[in-house]
């Protein structure tokens, strides 16, 4: 079988991944100050790289005859072509896939198609079905134990187009292995702020702060950390824990989860191999290590992908996903869930009473 590693990275293929470069940064203000939601950010990039003489001759955009919710001028093809093209073996080009797969062997077949390599995009969220995200359960469990993917939720146009940036430079101008994966959703991101250009950095890195709180006003406070679509529901309890219950939040966008704990792993190994070295931080702790506020970290997926980074946070942490046991079936996040984990967190800790967590649950009538 041959793979894009009997590709070769030539001049040519940096030269193509900064055209494909320029003109999305080109297109910068428009996705970070604006407020289009992750899918059609990623539908607008692919529209005008492909129709663009500039750039159409230096990516090649597929879209897979199941993905439905992309319009495009061009025909629907797969990638096993660009597998036996000798011009396409000869010098590598950047690769944009868009795709509606809701199985783990779906996503297995395309990412092998491609010979795991390019930019994956999957609007499988966007449509009908009885799996969180639109997603098999175990969809989530390949996405973070393969190696070879750099899984993102992006909650937002501007982290979806900082992403693709990321994406473009490091696989095609750095050179480096694997591929990207991004689960896109259509809903409009005015819950969050215009993201900054260190914003854009950070959320590569896994997660940025959205706001500041007064830390000195004596009020209890909780970190709440959300991802993709999940974010609007963090942002709304965030609300009504400061209305109903005043303690301060402080938000956190995740695009990565599995991002940040195998970056956390990496520095947590690399210390225990050399325990007379200067210790090695991570984005995660450099982000979360300041005091010891408790944590709630929310996910469209299972649990267990908020869960990948409960090991190395060192403050009170509590994960909730599509399968918590505060999650019915087939039902979406409950952001008044969110307010009562948030103030069981508080109340074992010592920073309000229990009974008003119990006020809580009788008030939201999740009884």
């Amino acid at each position: 079988m041959i793979g894009f590693s009997s590709f070769n990275k030539t001049p040519q293929t940096t030269l193509a991944a900064q055209a494909c470069i320029d003109k999305i940064q080109n297109l910068a203000q428009q996705y970070t100050a604006g407020f289009s939601s992750p899918l059609y950010t990623m539908i607008d990039i692919a529209n005008r790289l492909e129709r663009d003489p500039g750039t159409a001759r230096h990516i090649w955009v597929i879209r897979s005859n199941n993905q439905s919710q992309i319009d495009s001028c061009h025909p629907h093809i797969n990638a096993w072509p660009l597998r036996f093209s000798p011009a396409a073996r000869a010098s590598e080009k950047p690769l944009l896939y868009l795709t509606s797969s809701a199985t783990s062997a779906e996503l297995c077949a395309l990412s092998n198609e491609s010979a795991h390599r390019g930019i994956l995009c999957n609007d499988i969220e966007t449509l009908p079905s009885r799996w969180p995200k639109g997603a098999h359960p175990w969809v989530s469990i390949w996405l973070a134990a393969n190696p070879q993917c750099l899984p993102f939720d992006p909650a937002s146009g501007a982290e979806a187009h900082a992403i693709a940036l990321a994406a473009l430079q490091s696989l095609y101008v750095e050179g480096n292995d694997g591929f990207y994966y991004m689960a896109l959703h259509d809903e409009p991101n005015d819950f969050i702020a215009p993201i900054s250009q260190l914003s854009a950095s950070q959320a590569l890195k896994g997660m940025y702060k959205l706001n500041e709180i007064d830390t000195d006003a004596g009020q209890p406070r909780i970190r709440l950390l959300g991802a993709g679509l999940a974010l609007q529901s963090v942002v709304s309890a965030a609300q009504m824990l400061r209305d109903d219950w005043g303690v301060e939040s402080e938000l956190w966008s995740c695009p990565s989860y599995t991002r940040l704990a195998r970056d956390a792993d990496k520095a947590q190994r690399w210390n225990r191999m050399h325990p007379h070295m200067p210790r090695r931080s991570s984005h995660l702790l450099d982000c979360l290590s300041a005091d010891d506020c408790p944590v709630v970290a929310v996910t469209g997926y299972a649990q267990h992908v908020a869960d990948q980074i409960g090991a190395h946070i060192r403050s009170r942490f509590v994960a909730l996903g599509a399968d918590s046991t505060e999650t019915p079936p087939g039902k979406s996040l409950d952001k008044r869930w969110i307010v009562v984990l948030a103030l069981r967190a508080l109340a074992e800790d010592g920073a309000i009473a229990q009974t008003r967590v119990e006020q809580a649950i009788g008030r939201y009538l999740l009884q």
